[in-house]
């Protein structure tokens, strides 16, 4: 079947016209729906964090952060309250940064922001224009496998994502592990979050670090820390049982920008 360029060139300007839908909808999420987010370990355990990843054009990333600082300034200006982080992707292809905010209940997907309405006109004009792509996926915490303190001044962030095939068997383990930990440290490392929504990770675990020279740092692995309580032997067969568990995994390193979030 032969396809006219008429047709051809319409099914190229529909792929376009839903890519354009697509990153303003995410904006629209930054516009009317940013629900009230501090250090969530600061209070009660029993929240979702909602993370926007937006793919910065290449060679427009201070048009954009132009924008955004533009944006929180118009915010603040119109009296708005809310916080949120804003982290960037140091290693993988492209220029991401990632918006963090929380909220306490579904519910508060319903509620809108006039500040953020009042500025939507930022929005469409200095900063959709310099986003390629964007997503939006809602996390919830796990505190039973995390760090019980707050986020601190901690400026950068190792995260580990993990795409699962047996759910039930990965948190079992990750359960063992964490508890294991806590129970030799005092604490567990990361702070945990099963994805209930978006494309990607299933689960996720971010370790906070005060900077960059921490990673200089000489400390025992979490396999390491099991060992020297469960044992060899224990350990090599949990490890696997993590490995049958998983289908893929991944990790990343963000860093604050201190200057483009809302704290």
């Amino acid at each position: 079947m032969k396809i006219s360029k008429k047709f051809h060139q319409h099914l190229i300007n529909m792929s376009d016209m839903s890519k354009t839908l697509k990153t303003i909808l995410c904006i629209v999420c930054f516009i009317f729906m940013l629900p009230t987010t501090t250090q969530a370990q600061e209070e009660d355990n029993d929240f979702m964090l909602n993370l926007t990843e937006f793919t910065v054009k290449f060679g427009q990333d201070s048009n954009f952060t132009d924008g955004v600082k533009k944006w929180n300034k118009c915010y603040k200006d119109n009296g708005g309250k809310n916080t949120w982080n804003v982290w960037n992707r140091l290693q993988g292809e492209g220029n991401v940064y990632v918006m963090a905010s929380r909220m306490n209940t579904w519910a508060e997907m319903d509620e809108s922001d006039p500040a953020s309405r009042a500025c939507s006109g930022i929005a469409y004009s200095s900063i959709i224009p310099h986003i390629e792509s964007s997503s939006f996926s809602t996390t919830k915490f796990m505190p039973e496998m995390s760090n019980t303190e707050a986020l601190g001044d901690n400026t950068v962030v190792w995260v580990y994502n993990f795409k699962v095939k047996n759910s039930l068997a990965f948190k079992e383990v990750v359960k063992d592990v964490t508890s294991t930990v806590k129970q030799k440290e005092g604490n567990n490392r990361g702070y945990w979050y099963a994805v209930m929504g978006g494309e990607g990770a299933d689960y996720f675990v971010s370790t906070p670090l005060k900077n960059f020279a921490a990673l200089d740092t000489e400390r025992d692995s979490v396999w390491k820390v099991y060992e020297s309580v469960h044992g060899a032997a224990k350990t090599k067969a949990t490890r696997e049982k993590f490995s049958a568990s998983l289908s893929d995994a991944w990790d990343y390193t963000y860093t604050l920008s201190k200057d483009l979030s809302m704290q």
